[in-house]
């Protein structure tokens, strides 16, 4: 009888893709994956360490499935992923209930080290991927690791430097997923707009774009995490140019401050910021913006806090996020003089939000009365659930929409125009 493998994926889209990997070098071993964690002999937690509440939840998370080696069926707990990565020593010594700890890579040899572990063979069956989106929607991971060394960020002490997967093999598996059926893809990366720099000696994101373009069976391409200073013209007219590039564009800035943005070692300037900004919206009126900002880091005044909420509402952005500093180990930022404050941290967050939630409202209030193309995720009767080229999965809102065509499934596409807006959410009609 096959044995029974149950695995949680937390943190971002990357992490994600690792857990495909898992999950796909397990089924071609013989295993069975179940969603039941009470059934699982095996239970994989693909952990994220990259802020402290990210932290806390992975631990959180390992401390609840432990109690299934005693309450279940588990026979091996395993402990993956980046927070794994970074402390192995210290999850070891403090949950002794962990049976097998691994980092971020090799895939592969994590199936090896469980069959090892239960006395089962494993000969290695080569790379695999099995999809936990949705089907018609899946990412698309061109590179691993950045170069970028901001100094808040963890992710290359626990990743490492950029390394980015030659564009063939990227063409090749963007087109294996096509025929499985996605129609969505969600290109990511820690860094997607440096990507090829380690390996073409300049960026090569637009070209893979336009190649990925061309897979006739994709219906929707879509760019996450990208770095400001290599967003450039021809990156955003690459995008408008090619039907199948979504207008949607995800920049965190994470400050628009110089002195700020200095001490993050956020390479480009503020100038550069405000340009690419101001370039997309005199080039495409219907370009979505999304971005990211940081509250509270180490030395920010009232004065360059108030410098980013005006940057925010003269250059506003239809989608953002924010985060209140983390103090994470090991980086440089955690050494640094003049920390501000949690409560001052979160006061900051609060305001940022609360700003956004009115320029959303607005954005979105505009789009009311406008007809466009919407993917459905959910049908509950004649209601549908989806989401229109300017919501990227799992991080923006939804449309709900009355349904016409009864005939229509999730992973279909339809039209909608669009007769009420919230801040998040839009409600409309199929025509």
């Amino acid at each position: 009888m096959a044995i029974t493998v149950g695995l949680i994926s937390l943190g971002c889209s990357k992490n994600r893709v690792d857990s495909e990997l898992i999950l796909g070098h397990l089924r071609k071993a013989g295993f069975l994956i179940t969603a039941d964690e009470a059934e699982a002999e095996v239970i994989i937690i693909n952990t994220c360490g990259f802020i402290e509440p990210a932290k806390e939840e992975s631990i959180g998370t390992i401390l609840e499935m432990a109690q299934y080696k005693t309450a279940g069926r588990c026979r091996l707990l395993v402990v993956a992923g980046c927070l794994s990565q970074r402390y192995p020593n210290e999850l070891r010594e403090e949950i002794p209930e962990v049976d097998i700890f691994w980092g971020v890579k090799d895939q592969g040899g994590l199936v090896k080290a469980i069959s090892d572990a239960l006395g089962v063979s494993y000969s290695g069956c080569g790379e695999a991927r099995l999809l936990t989106t949705p089907p018609y929607s899946a990412y698309l991971r061109i590179a691993d690791g950045c170069d970028n060394r901001c100094t808040y960020c963890a992710i290359p002490l626990i990743r490492g430097g950029r390394v980015s997967v030659p564009m063939e093999k990227l063409i090749e598996e963007a087109e294996e997923l096509a025929e499985k059926g996605v129609r969505e893809l969600t290109v990511i990366a820690q860094d997607t707009s440096a990507y090829g720099s380690d390996i073409y000696g300049k960026p090569m994101l637009s070209e893979l774009l336009r190649r990925l373009a061309k897979i006739e069976k994709l219906h929707w391409i879509r760019v996450l995490y990208t770095y400001p200073n290599t967003v450039d013209e021809e990156l955003i007219d690459a995008i408008i140019a090619e039907p199948k590039l979504v207008n949607y564009i995800d920049m965190p800035i994470q400050h628009i401050h110089p002195d700020m943005l200095n001490a993050m070692n956020r390479h480009g300037s503020a100038e550069h910021i405000r340009h690419i900004t101001e370039y997309i919206r005199e080039k495409s009126s219907d370009f979505i913006l999304r971005t990211t900002v940081i509250t509270g880091f180490p030395g920010e005044t009232e004065e360059q806090f108030v410098q980013l909420t005006e940057f925010l509402q003269s250059h506003s952005f239809d989608r953002l996020g924010a985060f209140a500093y983390s103090q994470e180990d090991d980086t440089p930022a955690a050494e640094m003089p003049n920390q501000i404050d949690e409560e001052t941290k979160q006061r900051r967050l609060d305001e940022v939000m609360a700003l956004q939630q009115g320029i959303s409202l607005e954005y979105n209030q505009k789009r009311i009365g406008t007809v466009t193309e919407a993917l459905i995720e959910q049908v509950s009767g004649d209601i549908a659930y989806g989401r229109t080229y300017a919501e990227a999965p799992e991080v923006d809102g939804t449309i709900m929409f009355s349904l016409k065509n009864k005939g229509l499934k999730p992973g279909d596409f339809t039209t909608v125009r669009i007769t009420g807006a919230g801040p998040y959410d839009m409600e409309g009609e199929e025509i």
